[in-house]
C-alpha cells in the first residue's frame, strides 16, 4: 500500500479498527486511548476532537500535541517493515501506533508497551 494511500486514510475510520483488534484480544479501549496519549501527546478531548473532525491519519500525526521522545524505543516489524528504520517520518509514526497496538493485542503488560 503506497504512502499517500495510508496517509489519506480517515483516523475516525482506522481508530474503531485498533479498538477492534484490542478487545478481540480481551484488551480494553481504554488502553488503546492510553497508547494514542503516550504516542501523540493528545488526552481525551484532543483525541475526541479528532475523531470529530475527520481527519486524515498524516494529519493526525502533523497536529499531535507531543510525539513522545521515547517512541525511538519502539522496535521490531509491523507489515514486513522494522520501524526503527522506516524513513519517512509520518509513515514511521503510523507504524509504531501499528507496532504498539499489535503488543497490546498479544497480551504485553501496558507499562512495557509505553517503555517505562
Amino acid at each position: 500500500m503506497g504512502n499517500q494511500k495510508v496517509f489519506s486514510m480517515k483516523f475516525s475510520k482506522i481508530y474503531p479498527l485498533l479498538v477492534a483488534k484490542a478487545e478481540k484480544k480481551n484488551r480494553t479501549k481504554q488502553e488503546v486511548d492510553e497508547i494514542i496519549y503516550w504516542l501523540t501527546g493528545y488526552d481525551n478531548a484532543g483525541l475526541e476532537k479528532q475523531l470529530c473532525s475527520d481527519v486524515d491519519y498524516e494529519t493526525f500525526f502533523r497536529e499531535a500535541p507531543q510525539i513522545n521522545p521515547n517512541c525511538a524505543l519502539i522496535k521490531g516489524s509491523i507489515c514486513g517493515y522494522r520501524v526503527e528504520e522506516i524513513q519517512d517520518p509520518s509513515m514511521q509514526k503510523i507504524r509504531y501506533l501499528d507496532k504498539l497496538i499489535d503488543e497490546l493485542a498479544k497480551g504485553k503488560p501496558l507499562n512495557k508497551i509505553l517503555r517505562e
